[in-house]
């Protein structure tokens, strides 16, 4: 930890060292063309620096810099292309108030969401979700290329169950100039992921400036989730012709706890008592705080970020270009509250156990790009990332090895036998995942005059993917004799290596047979080596009927491949006196459960939309969608009580002796399946408009709004004829994001001060929640006759209701290089809807955890300074 420190504060070294230019906020373009990487014609390899006065002028105006994503045209603007493209400057992500990437985007992009609370080691990384689809359906570029995925899937039943997303947060955010969004299926021009959209980071590439910020904030309700963040960037020549820009990053967050009352311990208060800072008396005169259940929190975190973008001519035609991205990540994610009888030789006060995660994240992009090569530009490049992340539980007992009956047994004699029965440690590493890629591309394109009379670019290119997955058992502690409390490790009949080799080609013709009609055409074959063949097109047009209207429309189809961890990986979560297992899918114990092989995912997306400009200042889109997705990986094949214990033991794992017998219904088995099909139809709105108001300021004005709807449209069945998803499982895939969201946001500006207001509307969000410890025992499901409490058949509906959140920047500029700001992101304190008694899990899961509606934890209030030279 010290080395990595270190290294890092080395990096700020020469970085506060590096010579200076104005302005952290300044907005450059991009010299980059096909896919983030084909340069122009003899574009210089060194970026200008931009004059002093055009960085507040273009920060106020909303002005967007030239796309590459979505389109293989060069000096084409977001506002003139072919399929909806939303350009995010950084000064935008600044002023969401969020030290997190993943948090800022969903501050001011509607279509984008993350869940109100992960769970397990889900907390631990994040995700996005798109138009409420799963984050494994959203790719993620920077500068145009594929970027790698985390190794940690998310293991619990949900919407984002079996993700295993790129996390943004592991990308250093002060390296980024801007993001860009197609929303669109682009599986023809960017293969497998590309179907709910895809999301562009193009990173910084100035030869100047340093610019530094430090921000600190809290929740001033609750008192916790205390955080702060240092960064500093800048960009120094190579040579005459080249650059070279560090971008680093420190970054902490304390918990932030939601005050609950355990149900358990309520029965010993007294009557009528306020419970606050009251104990409860359990058997045996033990007192223990009621609140004592911390699982309602978010997790801690102190994280890492470096980046080295860099840039260097070969010859008059050749560029040589890369980027390096590396992040280490400790966190803290604490588990449900185990009570004084579980362990008590250890813990006579009880205990809650916490899921750590020390993870490590790199890649490095490295490639040459040239022009007039026969008339081509052209661009060869190599990638190699990896996510790397140690699992560990600690604060956390074996209650195997406490009992005595361990003695009877024959597993792990070697250990049992140096310290006897009545003994577990209390920390152990669980597993650990590494998921790496390796990505070769070549990337070819000419701009050229069909029969000298129809302008045209003409692209295409080739792809090796080779992805590698990794699970290293655990030690023996978090996996014998029934594992650690909180999280059971993986035994080494789970783990394994695997990979495969994924080979693409791809071709793309955007031409205008008429001066006011654009046409793109592009089609795209992948042979996966474990998941065969797939082919993909896609066909874009867009009518400029003037230069203030323009229609536009798209379809495509599209695929995603089932990923290595969706085909092997499996996981046991122990509860105090419960466990889910995940088996995986080519397991004879998930095959017994009616579990098959799983094929990719197929999309078909058909969108359209208007362009309007009715001011010079005033501009307005309105794109509408819609993704038919067959053969959705999912949940599938849920069963509880004796058959789920009898696959979960079948897997070789051993479950809490007496739970078994006494709350056989709080055990759950689940695989992957290819197990739904559904239809999402939405609209997005976008528009701005900018007012100059002379010696008053100037005023920028925007909205943004997602209109979201997905539909069942298929049920799939298991081997054995049974349903594979029952009412929440659905819920999970068609109402558990926001029914719609608006981002309203004002920015003004006047002499040196300057204030961000804004306005965000989560829609309707609709759960199915499980019943639990407080429905009385004697209630029934009427749908099978078996009791209500924990059943997979009956669910309970919860409507999380629209909600307001209101956010507030204020800034001051002092002089050329200073720049503070305070500001209150959910300044009115606005939370989830609780959920009833009897569907909050031990009293403690208050909200429905599974929604991508509000944050849980509230108002948060920061302060920021920014020094940019």
């Amino acid at each position: 930890m010290r080395r990595r420190a270190s290294l890092l504060t080395a990096s700020l070294g020469v970085l506060s060292a590096m010579a200076c230019m104005p302005d952290a906020r300044a907005e450059t373009l991009p010299s980059k063309g096909t896919h983030g990487s084909v340069s122009k014609s003899r574009a210089p390899a060194v970026q200008k620096a931009p004059k002093k006065s055009s960085h507040r002028a273009k920060a106020i105006s909303g002005e967007e810099s030239v796309i590459v994503t979505g389109t293989h045209a060069v000096n084409r603007k977001a506002r003139d292309s072919t399929s909806p493209v939303t350009v995010i400057s950084a000064a935008e992500l600044a002023r969401s108030g969020q030290l997190n990437l993943t948090d800022a985007l969903t501050r001011v992009y509607p279509a984008i969401n993350i869940q109100t609370r992960g769970s397990d080691t889900g907390a631990l990384t994040a995700s996005i979700r798109m138009r409420g689809l799963n984050p494994n359906q959203v790719l993620v570029l920077v500068d145009g290329k594929r970027r790698h995925v985390t190794g940690n899937v998310v293991q619990n039943p949900g919407p984002q169950f079996g993700s295993t997303p790129v996390d943004l947060n592991m990308i250093p955010a002060n390296a980024i100039d801007h993001i860009e969004v197609l929303e669109d299926g682009a599986a023809a021009m960017y293969g497998s992921d590309a179907i709910a959209g895809v999301v562009n980071v193009i990173t910084k590439k100035q030869d100047h400036g340093l610019n530094m910020s430090a921000q600190t904030g809290a929740n001033a309700y609750a008192g916790s989730g205390w955080n702060y963040q240092l960064n500093a960037d800048g960009g120094m020549k190579l040579g005459r012709d080249g650059y070279l820009h560090l971008s680093g990053q420190i970054y902490h967050t304390d918990h932030f706890f939601t005050n609950t009352v355990d149900h358990r311990l309520l029965p010993y208060a007294p009557a009528g008592a306020n419970l606050s800072g009251y104990y409860g008396i359990l058997p045996g005169a033990i007192k223990v705080p009621y609140n004592s259940n911390k699982i309602t929190s978010t997790p801690e975190e102190t994280r890492e970020n470096l980046g080295i973008d860099f840039g260097k001519k070969i010859s008059e035609t050749v560029d040589f270009y890369g980027l390096i991205t590396y992040a280490h990540r400790h966190a803290e994610a604490i588990q449900n509250y185990r009570v004084p009888n579980i362990a008590p030789s250890l813990y006579p006060l009880g205990f809650s156990p916490i899921e750590t995660i020390e993870e490590n994240d790199y890649q490095a992009n490295l490639g040459v790009k040239g022009s007039h090569l026969f008339g081509f530009d052209w661009d060869l490049s190599t990638l190699y990332g990896a996510d790397e992340e140690d699992i560990i539980t600690k604060n956390t007992a074996n209650t195997g090895m406490l009992s005595a009956a361990c003695q009877t047994t024959d597993r792990s004699k070697a250990y049992f036998s140096s310290q006897g029965c009545g003994y577990s440690p209390t920390s152990a590493r669980a597993q650990t995942y590494r998921n790496a890629m390796w990505t070769n591309n070549l990337d070819i394109r000419r701009n050229f005059k069909i029969a000298d009379a129809v302008p045209m670019t003409l692209a295409f290119g080739g792809q090796h993917r080779l992805e590698m997955y990794d699970i290293i058992a655990g030690e023996p502690p978090a996996y014998e004799a029934g594992g650690t409390q909180g999280y059971a490790g993986a035994a080494p009949q789970n783990a394994g290596s695997w990979s495969r080799n994924i080979w693409a080609a791809y071709i793309d013709d955007d031409f205008h047979p008429l001066p006011k009609l654009d046409i793109d055409l592009a089609g795209r074959f992948e042979h996966y080596t474990d998941s065969g063949n797939t082919e993909n097109g896609k066909v874009s047009a867009r009518y400029d009927f003037t230069k203030r209207i323009a229609v536009r429309a798209t379809i495509s189809n599209g695929f995603r491949a089932p990923t290595l961890a969706e085909q092997h990986y499996s996981a046991l979560s122990v509860g105090p006196t419960s466990a889910s297992g995940l088996l995986p899918v080519a397991s004879e114990a998930a095959r017994t459960l009616g579990a098959s092989a799983l094929k990719p995912e197929r999309s078909t997306s058909a969108s359209g939309g208007v362009v309007l400009e009715p001011l010079p200042s005033f501009h307005v889109e309105a794109d509408v969608y819609q993704i038919n997705l067959r053969d959705r990986i999912v949940q599938g094949g849920s069963v509880v009580g004796p058959q789920a214990i009898t696959a979960i033991e079948q897997m070789g794992y051993t479950l809490p002796g007496g739970a078994t017998l006494t709350n056989p219904t709080g055990f759950s088995a689940y695989y992957f399946s290819n197990g739904a099909s559904t239809r999402t139809q939405g609209i997005d709105i976008k528009a701005d408009y900018r007012l100059r108001l002379h010696r008053f300021g100037n005023l920028l004005l925007s909205m943004g709004l997602n209109i979201n709807r997905t539909r069942l449209t298929h049920n799939g069945l298991s081997a054995t004829g049974n349903p594979l998803l029952n009412a929440q499982t659905i819920s999970y895939l068609t109402s558990e994001s926001p029914r719609s969201k608006i981002v309203l946001n004002a920015y003004y500006t006047i002499g040196n001060w300057d204030v961000n207001l804004r306005q965000t509307r989560y829609g309707e969000t609709v759960g199915m929640l499980t019943y639990q410890d407080w429905t009385p025992a004697s209630a029934i499901c009427p749908l099978n006759g078996k009791p209500l409490r924990g059943s997979n058949t009956c669910f309970a509906q919860f409507k999380n209701t629209p909600r307001w959140l209101t956010d507030l920047e204020v800034g001051y500029r002092f002089g050329e290089h200073w720049h503070v700001a305070v500001g209150a992101n959910n300044i009115f304190n606005i939370r989830p809807r609780k959920v009833p008694a009897n569907l909050a899990s031990y009293g403690v899961g208050i909200y429905d955890s599974a929604s991508a509606q509000v944050p849980m934890n509230g108002g948060y209030y920061f302060g920021r300074v920014n020094a940019n030279f």
